[in-house]
């Protein structure tokens, strides 16, 4: 192909790109705002004289129907409604069971977790049936999110190359193989990869991207996001303790056969020692707000509410053992499951003049009450400088009472339509968990990642048929899957398709790597596959990698045959190097986790830079190793 210059209509695109980078880079407004602004500018530009060819202005608007915006729209209503059901919530629990909440155990378990699942799915997907379980991961083990988003996203992106059918560049390569044989002499001919030609290189891939985080996640990965400084549960927690003076610390006791507490009951040990036992366990069995006239059994573990320094000298005294974490307690007892809550008493509400005990508070209503603020005095179990221990489950309620309660949220939500309570705390999760509808949520799940996997159905109506199946069922409503999707994911991609589809219709892209390509003439073979790799790097960034494989795979081979290299590996590393793409957050996978974990353009520049140069010499090494 011979070199041609710059057009009018290329420069001007290019003028477009630095703007691009710019409003990214310096983040004067939000990625979401830049792709918005963009779009808009190219539809102007297209208006003026000359430059009616830089984008079709009849399909401006496209990218909001293209198959990689509707398909990140459906899998995001794929994830909530798995979510719904309860199913992340268990993954996520079974994830901190074998990792505890150390950083350097669960980011192994979640990314190769991920990394494996992407090889066989789109990548993105993989992320978004994931972020869910991330989510409720660093809410149980008070792991800033921003530390375990980006790993997981990284390595579902890095997974995209473990197979064939990973990454839509992978899956196009032996089609763009075919097409260009046809242009080839029989000895030139290239053949074509099987479904796991690439795992190797892929698992290399997978292996350095959690080695990456294990090993120097301490200094690259972000510290607390702004979504992670102050979580609704610590808020509260830190509020109650301020105003209330209460302590809002669980512990997991266990107490063995033949012990001597044995045979009393929770309320014994509630007013002897000043704490709250919220929870039991005896023989598999679970009861989270226990009635106060519950009698202790043996062996059993009681989930305890209190100041740690009593609890531990009740432990020393008696010969009990604390758990260092909640273990059998951990699911329920979450930030995302429960936490503490006020409640105030109407005038007209029943319960005045009853007492908690009067009306199995903790069997009729699910709470465990922790404290009674009346007028400008506290009452509860704990003795504070101010008031002395008070047995408040025999106090009767009045008007105007704030009740201090711990409870399942699920509880706190149904209590909402009681007309005898007011429900004064409004930041907790208020969505109803639907475990009824789990037979649903994995049906459609699986015909959705059946057609992905063995039908030629576009991906976007694959997935968009699990999404819709999981609406008509139930397991989600409308309005529910709407408030599901990440609209700001969704305008930043939009916003970008035009941009990529202008640098490419234009010339823009050929002509960038044509002026590449003549500075790598005459250099060593290895030099001008790391050329083509770093090429294909820098165009996954500002368009498609489906469009830049289609652009430079033909490229490649023109340059292996020239220099006597093979074509097949020169049109496998563009395929694999467009998923190079960590340094800014265009790719679905990164603008996906960008929203919920706070993260900023500057973030994806100091990880993503160094995970860049990692791929490019793994990948590089991996495939001259292997083929």
């Amino acid at each position: 192909m011979l070199p041609f210059g710059l057009s009018f209509e290329m420069i001007v695109v290019l003028g477009v790109l630095a703007f691009t980078v710019f409003l990214f880079v310096s983040e004067i407004v939000r990625v979401d705002l830049a792709a918005i602004l963009v779009m808009v500018l190219l539809g102007a530009l297209s208006y003026l004289p000359g430059l009616g060819g830089i984008v079709d202005v009849n399909s401006l608007f496209d990218g909001f129907a293209s198959n990689a915006v509707i398909s990140i729209i459906a899998v995001m209503i794929i994830g909530a409604g798995l979510d719904r059901t309860g199913i992340m919530s268990r993954v996520a629990a079974t994830i901190l069971r074998m990792g505890g909440s150390s950083e350097k155990r669960i980011i192994p378990i979640v990314s190769g977790s991920v990394g494996v699942i992407s090889g066989f799915m789109q990548n993105v997907g993989a992320a978004s049936l994931f972020l869910p379980v991330v989510s409720r991961i660093s809410a149980r083990s008070e792991l800033p999110l921003g530390r375990l988003l980006m790993p997981m996203g990284f390595c579902a992106i890095l997974g995209g190359t473990m197979t064939m059918v990973g990454s839509s560049p992978l899956i196009l390569l032996n089609d763009l193989i075919v097409s260009t044989n046809r242009t080839l002499s029989d000895d030139l001919k290239m053949e074509t990869f099987h479904m796991f030609s690439v795992t190797p290189v892929g698992f290399a891939l997978v292996l350095t991207g959690i080695l990456y985080f294990v090993l120097f996640g301490r200094w690259v990965l972000p510290g607390k996001s702004k979504k992670d400084e102050a979580t609704t549960a610590q808020s509260v927690k830190d509020y109650v303790k301020r105003l209330y003076g209460l302590k809002a610390d669980i512990f997991e006791v266990v107490i063995p056969e033949g012990h001597l507490l044995v045979g009393q009951t929770l309320a014994d040990m509630m007013e002897a020692y000043h704490l709250y036992i919220i929870g039991t366990y005896h023989h598999g069995q679970k009861w989270l707000a226990p009635p106060v006239d519950t009698t202790i059994v043996a062996p059993c573990r009681l989930a305890i509410l209190g100041r740690r320094k009593v609890i531990q000298e009740i432990a020393d005294v008696y010969d009990l053992r604390i758990e260092d974490r909640l273990k059998v307690f951990n699911e329920e007892f979450s930030p995302a499951q429960s936490g503490i809550a006020e409640i105030v008493i109407p005038p007209n509400s029943r319960v005045i003049g009853k007492t908690a005990r009067d009306l199995l508070f903790r069997k009729t209503f699910g709470l465990n009450l922790l404290a009674i603020h009346r007028v400008e005095e506290t009452l509860s179990y704990v003795e504070t400088e101010d008031h002395p221990a008070t047995v408040i489950g025999k106090v009767p309620f009045q008007a105007g009472d704030t009740l201090v309660v711990q409870t399942q949220w699920t509880r706190l939500t149904r209590l909402k339509n009681n007309s005898d309570f007011v429900i004064v705390t409004s930041e907790f999760p208020q969505d109803e968990v639907r475990p009824k509808k789990v037979g649903w949520a994995l049906f459609f799940f699986l015909i959705a990642i059946s057609l992905v996997l063995f039908t030629d159905v576009r991906l976007s109506l694959c997935l968009l048929t699990g999404a819709a199946g999981m609406i008509v069922t139930g397991v989600l409503s409308v309005d529910e899957a709407y408030h599901s999707v990440g609209w700001n994911t969704v305008f930043l991609l939009a916003g970008l398709i035009p941009l990529g589809q202008a640098v490419q219709s234009t010339g823009t892209a050929e002509w960038i790597a044509q002026q590449i390509l003549t500075l790598l003439e005459g250099w060593p073979i290895w030099s001008l596959q790391a050329g083509i790799a770093a090429l294909a790097t820098v165009f996954t960034l500002v368009m498609s990698n489906v469009g830049a494989t289609v652009l430079l795979v033909p490229l490649a081979v023109s340059i292996a045959l020239a220099s006597g290299g093979d074509p097949a590996i020169f049109a496998m590393t563009v395929a694999i190097s467009t998923s190079n793409s960590f340094l800014i957050p265009t790719h679905q996978v990164n603008a996906l986790i960008m929203g919920p974990a706070g993260y900023r353009v500057a973030d994806f520049m100091r990880t993503g830079g160094i995970m860049t140069i990692l791929f490019l010499v793994v990948s590089l090494l991996m495939m001259n190793l292997v083929f």
